[in-house]
């Protein structure tokens, strides 16, 4: 029998993992052992000490949302009193006070509206591209893309075809959840099931659009349906996938229909260390201090992290169920040289804009 020990050591020489040898791992490995493997592999992967962060903002252009995740606390019906829709300059401001604060990237995202058709995003991708030029527009989840096409009549190669023509330059893996069915009927039973995400993501990279990819955990999951998520993304870029970043995360019950403790700080790290050692075909491992803090954010760079995403001048969704860390860009680089690193701000892509 394959003893734990025999699994981390060939993992930590790059040698294969299967799905049953990383359930071991995952429910019986020591969470120093494991993540002392993951942060061999990123030391080799990244051997130059340096961790990245994007200048970025998150715009909720709405919140109104057919979906009603069970795990959400930001959707509302279109009805209510507190329902919204940004209106375009409101987001052009938005955008204006990130270019203003030297900010790259643009997250838009939003519930999974009943009215909003193609030409509504069409007309508002262009106008972004005209005015902010230097902005990377990583916009949308397979969610809301499939929302778009089901609400214009139209294909997802289509859809996306148009988007991107747009001004949509890539698409962040949102909406991911638990790549597996059981647990989506379960939590968010009207969103798209796994094979439905996989589908979008196999068009965007197909159409050489970048993409990045996600997992919330700490809901209604097993550990088996933790490993069966990490191996499909793995299969999807190993089939042609864009994937630049993984990037795992955690539950927040507060303010939820769900409920429930959400993971624990060791779950969390145990599961961002695996993800490093199973993701050997994404370049990125991405740690969540929207949801975990700053300090477990350091500690997360010696569990396989390289990157800790962005500054996020704005995010509303998962501030919505009573979490909200905050951190300026002078903060990001606080904490990254704190943790005896390197800061480097980058772009979406993973190019190095400057080193801080």
């Amino acid at each position: 029998m394959t003893t734990v020990e025999q699994i981390l050591g060939r993992c930590g020489e790059g040698g294969p993992l299967s799905r049953s040898e990383a359930l071991l791992l995952l429910t019986g490995a020591d969470l120093l052992q494991v993540g002392a493997v993951a942060d061999t592999i990123r030391k080799r992967r990244h051997p130059e000490g340096m961790v990245t962060f994007v200048m970025d903002r998150n715009v909720n252009y709405t919140n109104i949302c057919e979906s009603k995740c069970k795990f959400c606390a930001f959707y509302r019906d279109e009805g209510a009193s507190d329902a919204y829709l940004l209106a375009e300059e409101e987001i052009f401001a938005k955008i204006r006070e990130l270019v203003e604060q030297g900010g790259t990237q643009l997250l838009m995202q939003g519930g999974l509206h009943p009215g909003l058709g193609i030409d509504w995003f069409e007309k508002l991708f262009r106008e972004i591209k005209g005015r902010f030029r230097g902005v990377q527009n990583h916009s949308l989840s397979p969610a809301e893309i499939t929302q778009i096409a089901g609400v214009s009549k139209l294909t997802i190669p289509e859809t996306l075809r148009r988007l991107r023509a747009a001004g949509l330059d890539s698409v962040p893996g949102g909406g991911a959840e638990i790549l597996v069915d059981r647990v989506r009927q379960e939590i968010s039973p009207k969103k798209i099931g796994w094979e439905g995400w996989a589908a979008v993501m196999r068009e965007a990279a197909r159409l050489g659009m970048p993409t990045t990819a996600t997992m919330m955990f700490g809901s209604r999951e097993t550990a088996a349906e933790i490993v069966e998520h990490l191996f499909r993304v793995r299969e999807l870029q190993a089939d042609g996938g864009s994937f630049t970043a993984f990037i795992p995360w955690t539950y927040q019950p507060g303010n939820t229909e769900l409920g429930g403790k959400g993971a624990t700080g060791v779950e969390y790290l145990k599961v961002l260390a695996l993800s490093r050692i199973i993701l050997d075909n994404i370049p990125n491992i991405q740690a969540s201090w929207v949801t975990q803090g700053a300090k477990m954010a350091q500690v997360a760079l010696f569990f396989g992290a390289n990157d800790l995403g962005g500054t996020m001048l704005e995010e509303n969704v998962v501030a919505a169920a009573g979490c909200s860390f905050r951190m300026s860009r002078e903060e990001m680089i606080d904490l990254i040289h704190g943790a005896g690193f390197r800061a480097a701000q980058r772009t979406t892509l993973y190019d190095i804009i400057r080193e801080c």
